[in-house]
């Protein structure tokens, strides 16, 4: 594998995984009680932000002049964990929502940072990966403070 296809290879990893982050809060937004509906608009803006990250990477990808693939990946183990996850969204308690939302974000953390360890991305490759997985970072750290905030409640 050369260096463009490794480089590729990490993007269409990450793309996959913001993919499934969409599908886990989507399902997260749709199964959200009124109780919490307040949390609603934090899961669209992060599967908003999601979506522009696949795009942003996607838009590497074919500059690259690959295409862009969504079938099994090297982050495959992450990758899975957001799909996991997307399935236990149905406890309505505000602490067990943001935990598993939690979870899937440590999942898409960890994702950016095997990527960024692999050392496969230079240029504007690189410089959308750290941009993107400081977002990331800054989206796990309000959902865990999130989390807390409801386990003080309770």
């Amino acid at each position: 594998m050369n260096v463009t296809e490794k480089a590729v290879s990490v993007l269409n990893d990450l793309t996959e995984i913001n993919n499934d982050r969409v599908a886990g809060f989507e399902k997260a937004i749709a199964d959200i009680n009124d109780a919490n509906v307040d949390l609603k608009a934090v899961f669209q803006e992060y599967s908003a932000q999601s979506r522009k990250f696949s795009q942003e990477l996607t838009a590497i990808v074919a500059a690259y002049g690959e295409e862009v693939e969504t079938g099994n990946s090297v982050a495959g183990t992450l990758h899975r964990a957001w799909i996991d996850v997307k399935s236990l969204f149905g406890g309505s308690d505000r602490a067990s929502i943001l935990s598993e939302a939690e979870r899937g974000e440590d999942a898409i953390k960890a994702a950016y940072n095997i990527a960024l360890e692999k050392g496969e991305l230079s240029g504007a490759a690189l410089e959308s990966v750290i941009r993107q997985a400081q977002d990331i970072k800054a989206a796990h750290d309000a959902i865990k403070a999130l989390r807390n905030a409801a386990k003080a409640m309770n």
